[in-house]
């Protein structure tokens, strides 16, 4: 790791999970890669060299985009799979080859659901769906990654399942985290100091309130890093957000503004993501002590140099003593 000033955190700073190492606090958030796979739902050669670049690039930390446990729980046809064992082999290889550069990686575990339908499946569907992800949990650990991401956010099934405004469902089921709680209960075996468990989450499931008091459990549970992204918002707080917007001294965007009041309530590390596109934002978040990590995503996409611009934007301002000021969002 370059030799940054120790004396105060920053986006350089490493940060220690168990005994996963990782090496600054930037992360690349799952992205799915749709042009880089094909309807069969492998790994492609193409999405390996692609995790590989960004790896070598120096970013602290690799979550691998969504993983279907089911072929018709696909967000789309071209998704990455881990429903069955034919798919460790390619999973295997993304895992290894972010690990040539020294890069610890997470893989995230995902399922469409159901979205207006959820309340009319039946239980035992449930069921049977939470056992596919416990199984793939096991796949995720045999292709060697460090851990695990839950997808509970962005109106997925999980996240069908944590709102209030979506799950009316009068069964077990009908407790809004049951089916995390389960499956992090039925999965403890696999997790120890080698290997840790994620999960992102919806901050408005279906508001902040309901995020915060989500984030409690799921430590509770036994996560060991919380991503915050969105979730099925209610009616009343897409409005409130529109109309009061944000602290008016506040220079980026809701989601980051809510997972910052999620870290608040809680003792384990958060992940910041959205809208993350320079330096200097990353950088105030986390040498104010807001986030954790800080994720960027698209970023990355579509500058494969953003780790070197970032050293270099950092080490200038840092040379020049230049105060980092971030203007407002617009209501």
């Amino acid at each position: 790791m370059e030799n940054f000033a120790k004396e105060k955190i920053n986006i350089f700073s490493e940060y220690r999970i168990k005994n996963i190492v990782i090496k600054n606090r930037i992360v690349l958030p799952p992205m799915v890669r749709f042009s880089l796979i094909d309807k069969s739902g492998y790994v492609s050669d193409e999405l390996i060299k692609w995790y590989g670049d960004i790896a070598k690039s120096g970013v602290g930390l690799i979550i691998v985009e969504a993983s279907a446990v089911e072929e018709s729980g696909k967000l789309r046809e071209n998704q990455i799979g881990i429903w069955n064992d034919s798919f460790i082999e390619g999973l295997t290889k993304v895992a290894e080859e972010i690990h040539r550069y020294n890069v610890p990686c997470m893989i995230q575990i995902h399922h469409a659901g159901f979205l207006d339908k959820l309340n009319e499946v039946s239980e035992n569907e449930l069921d049977r769906i939470l056992k596919l992800f416990e199984e793939a949990f096991v796949r995720a650990k045999k292709c060697s990654y460090d851990g695990i991401e839950i997808h509970g956010a962005h109106g997925y099934l999980i996240s069908q399942l944590n709102s209030k405004k979506i799950n009316q469902r009068k069964d077990k089921y009908g407790e809004h985290l049951y089916f995390s709680r389960k499956l992090i209960e039925n999965t403890k075996f696999l997790f120890d100091d080698n290997f840790i468990l994620g999960y992102r989450m919806g901050a408005n499931e279906p508001e902040l309130e309901d995020g915060i008091n989500n984030a409690k459990q799921l430590e509770k549970y036994g996560i060991d890093i919380l991503h915050v992204s969105s979730g099925i918002p209610s009616d009343k707080y897409k409005r409130q957000v529109k109309i009061d917007c944000l602290p008016k001294d506040f220079p980026l965007n809701w989601i980051i503004y809510s997972g910052i009041k999620i870290k608040e309530e809680i003792n384990i590390p958060v992940i910041g993501v959205y809208g993350i596109k320079k330096e200097k934002e990353a950088s105030w978040l986390v040498e104010n002590g807001y986030l954790d990590f800080v994720a960027v995503g698209r970023a990355m996409i579509a500058r494969g140099t953003w780790m070197e611009k970032a050293r270099k934007d950092f080490k200038y301002r840092n040379l020049n003593n230049i105060e980092i000021k971030l203007k407002g969002e617009k209501c």
